[in-house]
């Protein structure tokens, strides 16, 4: 199970900081053709201003914890609603790519399951 955890851990901080990375670095491609529903999200999303960045330093954020084993269960809690929101995006939006992104959910679910001891004082009394 500890090696199990590791390398879970390790390839989802991978995914986070690759994403994060390459969009402060620019070094993404242009974005592929989208459909009308896909573009009407993305304009919206875009036209905030401050909502892309702030999703991808929390990416940025969330994967270096993963990284760090100490701060493991802290950017397990942190990185999950990118990674539902992103997972509910490509379910609704854009399902090519929702294997990627459903493995990304499954692996964060299983780390709430092996960090939930850690999590048992939050929701004890």
């Amino acid at each position: 199970m500890k090696i199990a955890v590791i390398v879970v851990r390790v390839l989802l901080a991978a995914m986070y900081l690759f994403a994060s990375v390459s969009f402060f670095l620019h070094l993404m491609p242009k974005a592929p053709e989208m459909t009308a529903a896909q573009t009407t999200f993305m304009s919206g999303v875009m036209a905030s201003v401050y909502l892309m960045p702030l999703i991808k330093a929390t990416e940025l954020v969330g994967g270096i914890l993963l990284l760090i084993n100490r701060t493991a269960p802290l950017a397990a809690l942190i990185i999950f609603p990118v990674t539902l929101n992103i997972f509910l995006y490509h379910a609704f939006l854009g399902p090519k790519d929702l294997p990627l992104v459903g493995a990304m959910l499954i692996f964060n679910l299983f780390l709430f399951y092996a960090y939930r001891a850690k999590y048992l004082p939050i929701v004890s009394k």
